[in-house]
Parts: C-alpha cells; sequence; structure tokens
C-alpha cells in the first residue's frame, strides 16, 4: 500500500517555473515506478511525464518534452516535477501515480494515486 500527496502548486505567471513534490509514505517506494499526469478545466486528464523505480529512466509528453522534467529521491520517498516556462495550457490540477515496477503512459495502470494540487498559469 502506498499512500501519495502532491504539493507545490500554485499561481504562476507564463515564464515561470514551479516544483511540484509527490511524497510517498511506505519503505518500499523504491519498488514502484511514478507517473504525473494532469487534468485541464473541462478535459480528461492526461499524461505528463513517468520515472523508474531508480530514477534512471524517463518519458515525457511531447507537450512538456524539454520544459518539465521528472525525478526522483528514494531515500526521501519523493519525486519531483520541476515545470520552467510555464503556460497558460499547463493549466491544471497535477497528480502522482504510482505502479509497482514498470512504468506506464496510461492512467488505467497505475494502482495509487494522490489528491492533486493546482496549477494556475496566468498569461
Amino acid at each position: 500500500q502506498v499512500q501519495l500527496v502532491e504539493s507545490g502548486g500554485g499561481l504562476v505567471q507564463a515564464g515561470d517555473s514551479l516544483r511540484l513534490s509527490c511524497e510517498a509514505s511506505g519503505r518500499t517506494f523504491s519498488s514502484y515506478a511514478v507517473g504525473w499526469f494532469r487534468r485541464a478545466p473541462g478535459k480528461g486528464r492526461e499524461f505528463v511525464a513517468r520515472i523508474n523505480r531508480s530514477g534512471s529512466n524517463t518519458y515525457y509528453a511531447d507537450s512538456v518534452t524539454g520544459r518539465f522534467t521528472i525525478s526522483r529521491d528514494n531515500a526521501k520517498n519523493t519525486v519531483y516535477l520541476q515545470m520552467n516556462s510555464l503556460k497558460p495550457e499547463d493549466t491544471a490540477i497535477y497528480y502522482c501515480a504510482a505502479r509497482p515496477n514498470v512504468g506506464s503512459i496510461l492512467e488505467n495502470d497505475y494502482d495509487y494515486w494522490g489528491q492533486g494540487t493546482q496549477v494556475t498559469v496566468s498569461s
């Protein structure tokens, strides 16, 4: 069982940066791959980025490649999403999710979800 808590969201202007954190409970966090997803107003939840158990492999949606960086610190049971050059279209609730072993870009593949953190980017 893993419990996830996101933090770090807020209201920023276009071009600014934010770093989201996803803190997990449990001693076996390093056994889980983690993904970040987001849900924009009036839209479905979409994949943003994922990271493998060790942090050695990452993958991004085209819309955030080159601007967002996912990383993890297993000693702190935390995954981060560094978001640079934010755009108004990045406005969404951001969720982290975990699943054992192998990461995925599909939300239905994830077993555990946080409650989300709101990111709002003004133009």
